[in-house]
């Protein structure tokens, strides 16, 4: 476009059959300023477009005579609009003669822009000319915003789906690269000082940035964003900007989108190359601001669970002994085993326990329902119940009942499973009760397994709890008692679990060691809930 607003230098094709009308159209367009292509017939027109856009330089509109002598201008139209590649080129048609009005109706049905009589000025062709062009552009321009705006619509809620911090990043920096069409990158970095990096799969997968690197992001995303609010758009020039972000061993300078979350305590960063932003130019910064809004707000949560993860992971350890730390059980083996949910699942309220009384031993492994540091919490306080309870009480029926009041009075809105056993070690008398749980398992060296007749109610409902179910353990027997989230897999049926878990067991070496971690690598792998598992025989 020239000082006077005229759009100069756009590349033109006329199409008729009669040359000294096409080189008296060429010699007006190339007087304006224009590059013109002269062909003949619709056939050459389409060869020539074949061959212009091998190389990439696709005529900006194009000037079609209503007759051609191989096809009307009319067909030749529909052709160019048919083809992707050539659908968004206008099309203006000429005629000498007079064109009837339902055909030329038609024509703009096609997709026509414009229609001239020829001979015509110089000034009304080059004003049609510049009129098809300029609305040309402005349909792409729009076309290609409703394109971007409905990437960054696909790529919040792939961001908002994210399951941990890594996933977000991963899935926003590919988001970034669609908006932008260049290499993207983005970084979360959580309250202890955790990057999380993600990057663009265009990126070639090779030569990643180091440590190094990732530290010097890390402190420049501290530096940027001290105090600020809103989304800041900034760029750091290279060597600043570490190499290696968006071509390996590259250095580019850098346009951040910087953002920190509600709370003020995690920078986010969105990366891209300066040089590639400034191609998307003034609307392709909004999208990657508004980009850069949409992460941080999805990665609160996120940031909040780990915090909330840990805190409840940390309850369980403090609370639930050690395998080493386990009282001394005259008469009893006893070995335990913890293992918390995956990463992307909230801790639970899984817990053993194994207390001397004054019948003997009595153990017991229960979940709270529910996930996150509520089930965590009542986890600690029902265990402490049961210790508490358990000094003058061991029947585990009663037991039971105790801990079905407690959970009515202080959490009515929770329930609970558990399994009790009490065990005498002189005779094997083992007594059972069992509030909605996996009933124990009787696991024999002969090979077989066979889980106690053990039923009774979850705790929390009120539901009377019936009488403990009574058997004898041999010295050679082991009793397992494990947690649902061993053998629970969404999809799959409890009742072919538990048989998968009986198989499982009676297939285990001797001893309980072995036993335990036989089940762990059988079913235990990235699982959806934490694991409490506890396995006993006579000593």
């Amino acid at each position: 476009m020239d000082a006077k607003g005229k759009l100069t230098g756009t590349t033109v094709m006329v199409v008729d059959d009669v040359e000294a009308s096409r080189y008296a159209m060429g010699t007006v367009l190339s007087r304006a300023g224009h590059r013109v292509v002269p062909v003949a017939t619709g056939g050459e027109a389409l060869a020539e477009l074949d061959t212009r856009l091998r190389k990439g330089t696709l005529p900006d509109v194009a000037l079609v005579d209503v007759g051609l002598p191989d096809m009307s201008g009319f067909d030749l139209c529909r052709l160019f609009k048919e083809r992707p590649h050539t659908a968004g080129m206008p099309v203006v048609h000429f005629s000498a003669s007079a064109v009837p009005p339902a055909v030329h109706c038609a024509g703009m049905d096609m997709g026509v822009e414009a229609y001239l009589k020829v001979p015509a000025e110089p000034l009304e062709i080059e004003a049609v000319v510049r009129a098809a062009v300029r609305n040309a552009q402005l349909r792409a321009g729009d076309r290609a915003l409703v394109r971007r705006l409905t990437l960054l619509s696909e790529t919040i809620v792939t961001i908002q789906a994210a399951r941990t911090l890594q996933e977000l990043s991963d899935a926003a920096a590919e988001g970034l690269s669609r908006l932008t069409g260049t290499p993207g990158a983005v970084f979360v970095l959580d309250q202890d000082d955790v990057l999380y990096r993600g990057l663009s799969r265009d990126r070639i997968p090779v030569a990643l940035p180091d440590e190094d690197a990732d530290r010097a992001v890390a402190a420049l995303l501290r530096r940027l964003t001290r105090g600020q609010a809103g989304v800041q758009l900034t760029t750091v020039p290279a060597p600043l900007w570490p190499a290696g972000f968006f071509r390996p061993g590259v250095e580019h300078d850098a346009r951040l989108a910087l953002v920190v979350t509600q709370d003020g305590r995690a920078p986010v960063c969105l990366a891209a190359p300066a040089r590639g932003m400034r191609r998307v130019g003034l609307e392709g910064e909004t999208l990657l601001a508004q980009l850069a809004q949409a992460t941080a707000l999805a990665a609160q949560p996120l940031l909040m669970y780990k915090v909330e993860r840990h805190v409840a992971l940390t309850l369980q350890h403090s609370f639930l002994p050690q395998p080493h730390r386990l009282p001394e059980l005259p008469g009893i083996d006893v070995v335990v085993r913890y293992v918390p949910a995956s990463r992307q699942t909230e801790i639970g309220g899984d817990f053993y326990a194994a207390l001397r009384v004054d019948e003997g031993v009595l153990t017991a492994v229960g979940d709270v329902v529910g996930h996150s540091l509520d089930a965590a919490t009542v986890m600690v306080e029902l265990r402490h119940a049961l210790r508490a309870y358990a000094v003058d009480e061991s029947d585990p029926a009663v037991l039971a009942e105790r801990l079905d009041r407690t959970l009515q009075r202080y959490h009515p809105d929770t329930t609970a499973t558990v399994c009790l056993a009490l065990i005498d070690p002189d005779t094997g008398r083992t007594r059972i009760a069992n509030a909605g749980h996996i009933p124990p398992l009787i696991v024999r060296d002969t090979g077989t397994a066979d889980y106690a007749k053990a039923a009774g109610p979850l705790l929390g409902v009120g539901l009377p709890h019936p009488p403990a179910t009574e058997l004898f353990l041999e010295p050679t027997d082991r009793l397992l008692m494990v947690t649902d989230g061993l053998i629970e897999t969404r999809g799959t049926d409890l009742t072919a679990s538990l048989e998968h878990l009986r198989a499982a067991s009676s297939g285990a070496l001797p001893g309980l060691d072995a036993l335990c971690d036989t089940l762990l690598d059988t079913f235990g792998h990235d699982r959806e809930d934490d694991i409490a598992m506890l396995a006993l025989r006579l000593g």
